[in-house]
C-alpha cells in the first residue's frame, strides 16, 4: 500500500482564528453599545452613523457573519483536511475565501452605519455586496468538495455531511432572497412585494439560522467534541438520522416567523406542523452530543474546553425546544414580538455558537502551536464569568418578554386596554435592560479574556505553518454498492451523489411553500382602494429603511382584540402589494405603526423625531435631529418609479415625467402644516435669519428629509377605510 507524505494547510485555519476573535469583540461591542442605548437613548447624539437604527444590523450581520462566519471557515478548514487525509484542494481559493469575505465584513461595517440597507433581516446589504458574498461561497464550496474529490480517506465523516448541506442551502438561501433591481450603486428594491417578500425573507431568515448557525456547528460538533473528549461519536446510526430528518424538515420552518400574519393560513399552518416535528432531529444531535461524553465526566470537570462545548450543546438543546414551542399559534400570540424572541436567540447565540466558539479555539490554539494553552485558571475565569453573563442576559429578557406580551393584552371590564399607552409597558421592563446591559458586558469581559489568553499561548508555541501528515492513498473501488454495503454507506463515499440528495432534500420544502405564493394571484387578494406610493412617499419610505425603523416598529397588525384596539384595523395581505420590501418587522421597542397615517399632526411627526421625549414622556426612542436639518437628496425619484414600474407597480408614464412637480406640491402643503404652529414658525425664521448671517446655504423646508418621511407617515394604513374594508376585498375567484 502506497503511504503518501503531504502537509495540512495550518496558515489557513490561523487567520480565520484570528479574524473570529477580532470580530467577534467587534460585533460583541456594538451590540454591548445598543443595550446601553436603550438605557441611554441619545447616547450618540445626532451623529446619524451611530444611531441605533443604522448599527443594529451592523451588530447583527457582525456576530452572525463575521464572529460565526470565520469561525466556521476556521473550524471547516481544520476538520476537512484531517477528515478527508488530504490538503485542502487550492491554496488560492482558500486566500480568496478568506480575505473576500473579510473585505465583504469591512464592505458591511462602512454602508450599513450610512444607511445603505436593504431592511431585509440578516440579509441587509445592498446588491453589490450580494454578488460578492455569492462569489466568495462559491469559491469556499469549491474548494471543500474539490478537496473531497482528491481525499485519501474512502468515507465522508459526518461533520462533512453537515458542511455539505451548509454549503448547498445558504448557497440558495442567499441567491433567491436577494433578487433585487438596482436603481443605483447602493440602493435596490426586492424583486417581491408584501407577503411574497415576507415567505421568501422569513424562508431565508429562519434557515439562516438553520444552516449558518446550526448545520456547520453541528458538524464542528461532531468533529470537535469527540476529539476534545477523545471518545467516539456515541451513535452513528443516530447521526444519519440526525443529518437527514434535519435538512429535510428545517426548510419547512420560516413561516413560523409570520403567524397571524397577512401570510396565507395554509402557509402559516405548514410552517407550525413542520416546526414542531424539528424537535425530534434537534434533541437527537443534541442527546448524540452529550452522550458522546459519556465516560469522560471526569475530564469534563476539569478541561474548560469541555465545558464550554457541555454548555453550547445545552443551549442548543434548550434554544431547539423553546424554537418548536414558539412556533405553536398560542405561544406566539403572547412571545411575537416581544422580548421573549430576544431571549431565545440569545441562548442559541450566546451559549451554542460562542460557547462551541470559544472550546473549539481553546482546543485548537495549543494543538497548531505545538504547546500548552497558557492558562487554564483564565480559561476556566472566561467559563463562569461567561455563563453567567449569559444567565444574566436572557432571564431578564424572558421576564420583560412575559411582561410586555401581558400589559399588551390586559383589559379593564369596560373593554377598554388597561395600558393603553405604550410606553406604559416600556416604563415597566426598564430594571430588566439594566440586567441585560450587564450581563452582555459580563459576557463581553470573558471574550476579552479569552483572546488574552489566546495570544500569550500563541506567543509560548511554534510558528508551523504546514503540518506534515501521511496517508495511504485511496483506491480505486467499483462505483456500484458492494456485497453487505449499505445505501448510506455506499453514499458515504459519494461526494457528489451525497450533495445531490442534499440539495433535492432542501429544495422539496422551499418549492412547496414558495412556488404557490408567488405564482398563484389568488393566494394575495387584491383591495381596489389600495394605491401606489406618491414620489415623495417613496422617498420617505426610503428614508424609513434608511434609518432602520424597522428594527423598533411593526407594520403587521394581527387579528387580535387587544391589537385591534390599540392600533385599529388588522393587516390584509392586499394591503401590501407594492411593497418593495415588505416592512413587517420582528420586534416592537415602539408602537406598531401600521395604522398611524393621519393620528398625528405633521407637527408632532417633526416634533418626536427632533426630540422623542417632548411628544412622548419616558420615550426611549434617540432623536433623529438630521432628518430635520439634511437636504433631500430627490434626484433620483424618476429611477425609482421605473424600477417600480418593471417590478409590477402601476406607475403611468405620465406619473413619472410629473414626479418632481407632485412632489414639490406635496411638500409645499406639509411645510404649510409645518408653518400652522407658531413655535415652528419663530425658529424657521430664527434658522433662516442664522444661515443669513454665517454666508451657510439655508434649506426651505420642503426640500428637507423629514418632510418625505411625514409624507410616508401621514400615509401609512389609509388606503384601508375600515366600514368598507369587507366591500374593498375581491376574492379573485
Amino acid at each position: 500500500m502506497e503511504v503518501q507524505q503531504f502537509y495540512y494547510d495550518n496558515k489557513i485555519v490561523k487567520k480565520f482564528i484570528y479574524a473570529t476573535m477580532l470580530w467577534g469583540i467587534v460585533g460583541m461591542s456594538v451590540g454591548l453599545l445598543l443595550a446601553f442605548m436603550f438605557l441611554f437613548p441619545n447616547v450618540t447624539d445626532g451623529i446619524s452613523w451611530l444611531s441605533f437604527g443604522r448599527l443594529r444590523p451592523l451588530h447583527t450581520n457582525a456576530v452572525i457573519f463575521a464572529f460565526v462566519g470565520n469561525a466556521i471557515f476556521a473550524g471547516v478548514y481544520y476538520s476537512t483536511q484531517r477528515l478527508l487525509k488530504a490538503r485542502m484542494f487550492s491554496d488560492i481559493l482558500s486566500n480568496i475565501n478568506f480575505w473576500g469575505w473579510q473585505l465583504i465584513i469591512v464592505a458591511a461595517a462602512i454602508t450599513l452605519p450610512l444607511g445603505f440597507s436593504t431592511s431585509k433581516e440578516y440579509a441587509e446589504l445592498e446588491w453589490p455586496i450580494d454578488i460578492a458574498i455569492a462569489i466568495i461561497w462559491v469559491a469556499f464550496g469549491v474548494n471543500l468538495i474539490g478537496t473531497m474529490i482528491k481525499r485519501r480517506q474512502r468515507h465522508l465523516y459526518v461533520a462533512i455531511w453537515f458542511y455539505l448541506a451548509t454549503f448547498v442551502t445558504v448557497a440558495v438561501l442567499h441567491i433567491f432572497n436577494s433578487l433585487e433591481l438596482p436603481v443605483s450603486a447602493l440602493k435596490s428594491y426586492s424583486v417581491y412585494a408584501g407577503v411574497q417578500d415576507a415567505l421568501v425573507q422569513w424562508w431565508y431568515g429562519h434557515n439562516a439560522v438553520a444552516f449558518f448557525l446550526t448545520t456547520p456547528f453541528l458538524g464542528l460538533m461532531y468533529y470537535f467534541v469527540p476529539k476534545a473528549a477523545n471518545r467516539p461519536v456515541y451513535s452513528y446510526k443516530l447521526s444519519i438520522v440526525h443529518f437527514w430528518s434535519l435538512i429535510f424538515i428545517y426548510i419547512w420552518a420560516g413561516p413560523h416567523h409570520l403567524l397571524y400574519s397577512a401570510l396565507p393560513d395554509w402557509a402559516q399552518n405548514l410552517g407550525v406542523a413542520f416546526s414542531v416535528m424539528l424537535i425530534a432531529p434537534s434533541w437527537g444531535g443534541m442527546i448524540n452530543g452529550l452522550l458522546t461524553l459519556r465516560g469522560a465526566w471526569d475530564k469534563v470537570r476539569t478541561d474548560p474546553t469541555l465545558k464550554f462545548m457541555v454548555v453550547a450543546i445545552t443551549g442548543y438543546g434548550m434554544a431547539t425546544f423553546e424554537g418548536p414551542m414558539l412556533s405553536l399559534k398560542n405561544v406566539n400570540a403572547i412571545a411575537h414580538f416581544s422580548d421573549w424572541i430576544i431571549a431565545h436567540v440569545h441562548v442559541g447565540a450566546l451559549a451554542w455558537n460562542g460557547f462551541l466558539t470559544f472550546g473549539m479555539i481553546y482546543w485548537l490554539v495549543p494543538k497548531m502551536f505545538k504547546t500548552r494553552l497558557a492558562s487554564t485558571g483564565l480559561a476556566n475565569f472566561h467559563f463562569w464569568i461567561g455563563t453567567l453573563g449569559i444567565i444574566l442576559y436572557a432571564l431578564p429578557m424572558y421576564v420583560a418578554g412575559f411582561t410586555q406580551a401581558l400589559m399588551w393584552k390586559d383589559f379593564n371590564p369596560d373593554g377598554t386596554l388597561v395600558y393603553g399607552n405604550f410606553l406604559e409597558t416600556v416604563n415597566e421592563i426598564m430594571p430588566m435592560y439594566w440586567m441585560r446591559a450587564i450581563g452582555g458586558s459580563l459576557y463581553i469581559v470573558g471574550a476579552l479574556v479569552m483572546v488574552y489568553n489566546v495570544v500569550v499561548t500563541i506567543k509560548s508555541g511554534q510558528k508551523v505553518e504546514d503540518e506534515l501528515a501521511e496517508a495511504a492513498a485511496l483506491t480505486r473501488v467499483s462505483k456500484s454498492r458492494t456485497a453487505g454495503e449499505t445505501f448510506h454507506t455506499w453514499l458515504e463515499r459519494k461526494p457528489i451523489q451525497l450533495t445531490i440528495l442534499a440539495t433535492v432534500a432542501i429544495l422539496i420544502g422551499g418549492i412547496i411553500q414558495i412556488v404557490p405564493t408567488i405564482l398563484v394571484k389568488s393566494n394575495i387578494p387584491t383591495i381596489t382602494s389600495v394605491k401606489p406610493y406618491t414620489p415623495l412617499e417613496l422617498e420617505g419610505r426610503d428614508l424609513y429603511i434608511r434609518e432602520g425603523c424597522v428594527g423598533c416598529h411593526s407594520q403587521m397588525v394581527r387579528p387580535f382584540r387587544s391589537e385591534v384596539e390599540r392600533y385599529g384595523e388588522y393587516a390584509k395581505a392586499g394591503e401590501f402589494v407594492y411593497d418593495h420590501p415588505f416592512l413587517w418587522g420582528s420586534k416592537r421597542t415602539g408602537p406598531d405603526l401600521l395604522r398611524v397615517g393621519g393620528k398625528y399632526t405633521d407637527n408632532w411627526h417633526l416634533n418626536h423625531m427632533y426630540d422623542p421625549q417632548t411628544t412622548s414622556s419616558g420615550s426611549i426612542m434617540p432623536s433623529y435631529s438630521w432628518l430635520i436639518r439634511n437636504k433631500h437628496d430627490r434626484s433620483g425619484i424618476r429611477e425609482k418609479m421605473e424600477a417600480m414600474v418593471t417590478l409590477g407597480v402601476p406607475y403611468t408614464e405620465e406619473d413619472i415625467a410629473n414626479a418632481e412637480a407632485n412632489m414639490n406640491e406635496q411638500a409645499t402643503q406639509i411645510e404649510k402644516n409645518l408653518y400652522s404652529d407658531p413655535d415652528f414658525a419663530s425658529t424657521y425664521e430664527a434658522d433662516k435669519k442664522y444661515a443669513a448671517e454665517n454666508g451657510e446655504e439655508f434649506v426651505e423646508m420642503r426640500d428637507r428629509e423629514i418632510v418625505s418621511l411625514i409624507a410616508y407617515l401621514q400615509r401609512l394604513g389609509t388606503d384601508i377605510k375600515i366600514k368598507e374594508t369587507n366591500e374593498l376585498i375581491s376574492e379573485n375567484k
